[in-house]
């Protein structure tokens, strides 16, 4: 390990010089001579470093969705060469030579960032032995060596012997149960983030070489790190317990906001986007319309959840458009109208029958009559003029057989023999 550390001594300056800045910092608050002081110096350290790489990392993405959108020629030279495994991989190397994508490209952020692990290894390998390197001067070397993240100095290995860890004002049982618990958890974190990566965001449907490594690295890369962390100081421990657990949590973010297609996280973005969109008949952000434009271009070749999705947004009378966005179809449109022009239509004619009804009278008018508006029917009421003043036609006499029934004698009958009374019983 320290061949290799001395490999990349031309960056162990700038790195003790970022250590020294942030140790002036954080010493001004905890204390320079304090474990919290040195400790946070080397997180920050990491956090800086992981910023740098966004770049790398963003191109890391961009180079898996250029593997995503050739999963379905893999899948025909599967089917194509399914009895050869040679011919097989041969036409997969030839496809990606002819594409320019590249399997190997989620390692770039671990290889980017091998030069900067190990010129920490070098500067804390430095402080343990009480060697100056960089800017680290004589005190600053003084103060680090004394400095103990709860009970175990930074340059403290999980091997060291009795006689070092004393020399270094610590117990030899503190030093390794630190150790050990930061080891586990290193490891346990690369595993999660191999696993969720495994398990969540590959597209199940296509076996490819690629998905074959990622799952071997997923069980030797904790190994590799339980093997290799029993050498690394407890500084170095710090530094990549810090990155594994920036990395798991930037896997967690791309795989909940920008999924594999085909895989189990997509699956679940898309109906948490389906329930969103239906909601609010919109899309939020621009990463959604990113994801939704490609969903739309695939056409015909769209997967089993893409197919899922854009049928969800037909049932809800909605389409998605080819630059991304969403909007309501042509039928719910039209229907939508219709419903309008017919709610506009009963709600005039309600109004105008409420403006047509006459005015309600009190119980005083419609007891003495009450004036008269205009329009009112006439009166049923017996005109109080005499019977003289009426028109002469209303005095003409009535024709004969023309009176009423009551004018008749009782039981006869109108032309014909006439009904004999019955005697009446005493």
């Amino acid at each position: 390990m320290d061949t290799i550390a001395s490999l990349f001594s031309f960056i162990t300056w700038p790195v003790s010089w970022v250590i020294v800045q942030f140790h002036k910092v954080y010493g001004a608050i905890f204390g320079p001579d304090t474990g919290w002081a040195w400790g946070l110096s080397i997180v920050s350290l990491v956090i800086l470093i992981r910023i740098c790489l966004i770049p790398l990392f963003v191109k890391q993405i961009k180079s898996t969705r250029a593997m995503q959108t050739l999963q379905p020629e893999m899948k025909k030279i599967q089917e194509r060469y399914k009895n050869d495994r040679q011919r097989q991989s041969e036409e997969m190397m030839k496809l990606y030579k002819e594409t320019g994508t590249n399997p190997l490209s989620s390692c770039l952020p671990i290889l980017a960032q091998s030069p900067f692990f190990f010129a920490l290894y070098h500067v804390l390998n430095g402080i343990a032995t009480g060697k100056t390197i960089g800017v680290i001067n004589e005190p600053l070397l003084a103060s680090a060596r004394h400095a103990h993240i709860f009970g175990a100095p930074l340059a403290a290995k999980f091997f060291s012997s009795e006689s070092q860890i004393t020399a270094l004002g610590a117990s030899l049982t503190d030093v390794r149960v630190v150790t050990a618990i930061m080891i586990v958890l290193m490891s346990a974190s690369q595993f999660y983030t191999q696993r969720q990566l495994m398990t969540k965001n590959v597209d199940t449907t296509v076996k490819t070489p690629f998905m074959q490594q990622q799952k071997m690295l997923m069980y030797v890369f904790p190994v590799m790190f339980a093997v290799f962390g029993v050498n690394f100081p407890v500084g170095v421990l710090v530094y990549w317990l810090t990155t594994n657990v920036w990395t798991m949590g930037q896997q967690m973010y791309v795989i909940h906001n920008n999924p594999t297609p085909g895989s189990k996280a997509q699956a679940a973005y898309l109906e948490r986007l389906t329930k969103h969109v239906t909601q609010h008949g919109k899309i939020r952000r621009r990463s959604e319309k990113v994801i939704i434009k490609a969903i739309v271009a695939k056409g015909r070749d769209r997967n089993e959840f893409e197919r899922k999705f854009i049928n969800a947004l037909n049932k809800a009378g909605l389409v998605a458009q080819t630059d991304g966005t969403v909007t309501k179809s042509a039928v719910q449109a039209a229907a939508q109208t219709e419903e309008g022009a017919v709610t506009d239509t009963a709600t005039a004619t309600a109004t105008a029958a409420r403006r047509q009804q006459p005015k309600r009278q009190s119980k005083s008018q419609r007891q003495s009559g009450g004036p008269k508006q205009a329009g009112d029917t006439p009166s049923l009421e017996k005109s109080d003029e005499p019977q003289d003043a009426r028109p002469a036609a209303a005095k003409q006499p009535q024709k004969p057989g023309s009176g009423t029934r009551s004018k008749a004698q009782s039981g006869q009958r109108k032309g014909g023999p006439q009904r004999p009374k019955s005697p009446s019983k005493k």
